[in-house]
């Protein structure tokens, strides 16, 4: 994200305190730079030209919800979000792309509370206005996360076979960036144990290593955990969810909704054989 040029000291030191909440997110010290944005937020409201007040603001509001979403609080941050997008309607240019951030990190937490129809609406609605947007700005890596939220809310759907499509069609384009790159192979794996390929699923969990990214903490556990269970590795597929239980309990929110999965497994797993999500 990148700001107009400041045209006062404190104008500076709020541009300064946003990208100090940027790296600080980058580095995945989540609760640090949500403070750090809404601290920005704050000191915003203090800036005497009304258009560079309003842009400070917005670029802060959309940094702290982000943050906090992916620490796992996306629930309390909804009502924010939606208000955001509506402020933001009808902008341009790079601030027009806020917006686009804040609708899909809202598609993802519709996905979170079991709104899969309207996670997948809102996707499909995202991807129609970034391919308007291409040939204005870098839209590729936000185009990326929007296709692995479709893909999240189509298995959720129950439509995996569509789901793998995506996942799989799109992981050589998120070659080598992380965060994406985590993303696709974990909801492949996913998509592959909703077919009840089991062992195709296993060896794709296994023939990959992801970055330590807090925010993707458990995920690829637990998919793999699943693809154990489906193959009747009760022994192991224990083993796996309660290594994932005890990273999301470290590293995320109580509230995460990757712990009441991780729960929700562990315990369909202890219960006795089942079929594996």
């Amino acid at each position: 994200m990148k700001l107009s040029a400041p045209r006062s000291f404190r104008s500076r030191r709020l541009d300064a305190q946003l990208k100090r909440a940027l790296q600080l997110a980058k580095e995945d010290r989540f609760e640090e730079a949500e403070a750090e944005a809404r601290a920005c937020e704050a000191g915003a409201r203090r800036l005497w030209l009304h258009r560079r007040r309003r842009a400070v603001t917005w670029y802060a509001k959309t940094t702290a919800t982000a943050v906090a979403c992916a620490h796992g609080r996306g629930d309390d941050m909804l009502p924010e979000m939606e208000a955001l997008i509506a402020e933001l309607d009808g902008t341009t240019g790079s601030v027009r792309t806020l917006q686009l951030l804040v609708r899909n990190n809202r598609a993802a937490v519709l996905g979170w509370q079991g709104r899969h129809a309207e996670a997948e609406a809102e996707s499909q609605a995202l991807l129609r206005e970034l391919s308007r947007l291409k040939h204005l700005t870098k839209v590729w890596t936000l185009e990326l996360s929007v296709l692995d939220g479709l893909a999240e809310a189509l298995c959720g759907l129950g439509r995996h076979e569509e789901a793998e499509r995506i996942a799989r069609g799109n992981l050589p384009r998120a070659e080598g960036r992380d965060g994406a790159e985590t993303a696709l192979h974990c909801t492949l794996v996913r998509s592959l144990n909703g077919q009840g390929r089991y062992t195709e699923a296993l060896a794709e969990a296994r023939r990959f290593t992801p970055k330590q990214e807090r925010g993707h903490t458990g995920k690829l556990d637990l998919v793999t955990a699943a693809a154990l269970q489906g193959l009747g590795r009760h022994a192991e597929a224990e083993a796996t969810a309660r290594r994932a239980l005890a990273d999301c309990e470290t590293r995320l929110h109580p509230s995460h909704p990757r712990i009441r999965e991780a729960r929700t497994l562990l315990a369909r797993i202890t219960d006795g054989p089942g079929t594996a999500v």
